[in-house]
């Protein structure tokens, strides 16, 4: 019997040390690079993935887990040594078992699994799944009642929310938060100065990205004070060319973490976004970026766009360069974001081509339906639940 109780109580400290060093390994792995495995098909680093979406409860979760592990893994043993022993041979014996189990289920595992990122995640994705699960249901039992919860957590939803923001800031990339090349604001090279007054009058932009032979083929920037000074000094139109300053080029693939910090260092207020062929894709700005810790950003000039339109119940007209993500948790339903970043994206993949005005398609009990298609881009869809 006493036997068993140890082998009881080693198996549980094993189990508790995996747990602890695939959850040190899950918190550092990036959610893009987990999608990226996803999407080479890797089924873990899809599970892995999904985790990763609610970074905030994966701590409390498995904290709960593995102190519970720890505390059903003590009392066999403890049973047992005070079976065998007693006096101050037992005080030794538990003082040096004390230090074994914090050693083994806590300080060693981290330490492996924070040296390696994504391998031990992947390779006990499952077992983390039901871990977290797990935790946040005993969680929820042990919390308040529900009036006070519900108090706890409309004062503190602020504060998550922009703890949410910054550690999914980190997962995210320049594709994610990009102006799209079909919503850039652009400028010939061979255009006016006089021109290129009347399009920032009209755009309200501070930075107007100057084309050679097409949108592919970016020149450079203009800057609108650099027209002000023009203006100011009443020198004649000449070549908005002449006025350019080098653009700034990023992969679309990059993190926007790391983006901040060279635009910052460079002191550079906007980028052009190019895809692997070298094309452009978008354009993103620093306030791009910082929006995705602080939310929308808008002064007293800026039209605020409204992306969701409820249209009756389970019903509602969208912008098609609304994120997958948002229309997932309006409608409460998950979409595979790994293959499409917008609305518009969802449908066209959907189609396997542009679609007609009019036409509908179905994601299980959702049906999404082109309203607007301008040109070879969809720009509004009604989406509704069956």
């Amino acid at each position: 019997m006493i036997a068993v109780a140890f082998a009881f109580s080693a198996a549980l400290i094993l189990l508790t040390a995996i747990v602890r060093g695939a959850g040190a390994t899950l918190v550092r792995t990036p959610r893009a690079d987990a999608l990226h495995d996803a999407g080479e098909g890797d089924h873990r680093a899809q599970i892995v993935a999904d985790l990763l979406e609610d970074r905030p409860r994966i701590q409390p979760a498995l904290g709960t887990v593995v102190t519970t592990l720890l505390i059903l893994a003590v009392i066999p043993a403890t049973w047992a040594l005070a079976r065998l022993l007693s006096g101050w041979h037992l005080a030794v014996v538990y003082a040096v078992a004390t230090a074994l189990i914090v050693l083994l289920s806590d300080l060693v595992p981290r330490t492996i699994g924070r040296s390696r990122p994504r391998s031990f995640a992947y390779r006990f994705s499952r077992l983390l799944a039901i871990a977290i699960h797990l935790g946040e249901a005993a969680n929820d039992l042990v919390s308040d009642d529900e009036d006070e919860e519900e108090e706890e957590e409309e004062e503190g939803h602020d504060e998550r929310e922009l703890i949410s923001s910054i550690i999914e800031f980190g997962d995210t990339i320049v594709r994610e938060v990009m102006v799209p090349r079909t919503d850039m604001v652009t400028l010939p090279a061979t255009a006016s100065t006089d021109d290129a007054v009347d399009l920032v009058l009209e755009a309200g932009r501070s930075r107007i990205p100057l084309t050679g032979e097409n949108i592919d083929d970016i020149v450079g920037l203009l800057y609108a004070r650099d027209l002000l000074t023009l203006y100011d000094q009443a020198a004649p139109p000449r070549p908005a060319k002449d006025l350019a300053h080098d653009a700034y080029f990023v992969p679309e693939t990059k993190a926007i973490s790391e983006l901040l910090r060279e635009m910052q260092a460079k002191q550079q207020h906007m980028a052009i976004v190019v895809d692997e062929f070298g094309g452009t894709a978008g354009v993103v700005t620093i306030e791009d970026l910082i929006e995705e810790i602080v939310g929308e950003i808008v002064d007293e000039y800026d039209e605020e766009e409204t992306m969701v339109v409820p249209l009756g119940e389970k019903a509602y007209l969208v912008d098609a360069r609304l994120d997958v993500d948002d229309l997932a948790d309006t409608l409460d339903v998950r979409f595979p974001e790994e293959e499409w970043d917008t609305v518009g994206g969802l449908v066209l993949g959907l189609a396997g081509r542009v679609p007609d005005v009019g036409e509908s398609f179905e994601y299980g009990d959702v049906v999404l339906t082109a309203e607007e298609v301008q040109g070879r881009r969809v720009s509004r869809v009604r989406v509704a639940r069956r």
